[in-house]
């Protein structure tokens, strides 16, 4: 049934010249408008639906769950900060370009704030949903880390992915009940979460680069070849002088 005590779309404000609303898109605003007014629990796939000016039918090809949906969000930011990137931030350091990125993504995400704030206390108490949308966070955060310069698919690229997904919803926390007009709260819970983000990635690559010969060991007995034969390809590769850029 369609909710008529509903806000406005998010970007509804934009001029009616512009182009249709893609369909997927359509259906993220409307579930996140129910949200805001709306317990998680109550709100049906019809509902959705009807919300969205779509049929059951049309919404089942868009999205599979209202859980995806609630995901189709990350998408939607990933789009509007990827394609604000530049390469203003590409000399400054690693904390600063990834400051700059926390900013933008919550900038993105500001039209849902008040549909995420009801629908976060439901989830964190839900392992399965947590661990769906932490997947499609990994995913985000290889493109955003990768916009801004820093390496995501060398041996510690993984770890530097799921620290930056964990300090994003720490972040996130605060950034929810934080209604100062300049998100000083936020800001400052982002600064921590950084400073501590940066002493951890520190202690880890002191240890991968300390363990790296026994790494090379492990390679080579693996392997069956000669350790001395490892050394000299991995030299000729240049694999012995892996930049371990830090993710923060």
């Amino acid at each position: 049934m369609t909710s008529t005590a509903v806000s406005a779309t998010p970007g509804a404000d934009e001029p009616a010249a512009s182009k249709p609303v893609d369909p997927r898109r359509r259906a993220v605003d409307a579930l996140m408008r129910l949200a805001a007014i709306r317990p998680w629990d109550a709100i049906e796939l019809p509902d959705i639906a009807s919300e969205a000016g779509l049929t059951l039918a049309e919404l089942r090809g868009l999205f599979p769950s209202k859980l995806a949906m609630l995901g189709g969000i990350t998408r939607i930011v990933d789009d509007a900060v990827l394609a604000e990137s530049t390469d203003e931030l590409a000399a400054e350091p690693i904390r600063e370009r990834l400051f700059d990125l926390v900013m933008r993504r919550l900038d993105a995400m500001e039209p849902y704030k008040a549909g995420l704030r009801r629908i976060a206390p439901a989830i964190r108490r839900d392992p399965l949903a947590l661990a769906a949308l932490n997947k499609g966070a990994v995913n985000s955060w290889r493109y955003m880390l990768a916009s801004a310069g820093i390496p995501t698919e060398d041996s510690l690229g993984h770890l530097r992915v799921q620290g930056a997904v964990l300090l994003m919803a720490r972040v996130s926390e605060v950034w929810l009940d934080d209604e100062e007009p300049e998100l000083s709260r936020t800001m400052a819970r982002l600064d921590s979460e950084l400073k501590t983000a940066g002493r951890i990635m520190a202690r880890v690559e002191d240890v991968h680069r300390l363990t790296a010969p026994l790494r090379g060991i492990a390679r080579a007995l693996c392997s069956g070849r000669p350790l001395k034969a490892r050394r000299r390809e991995r030299a000729a590769s240049g694999e012995e002088n892996d930049d371990y850029a830090p993710a923060i």
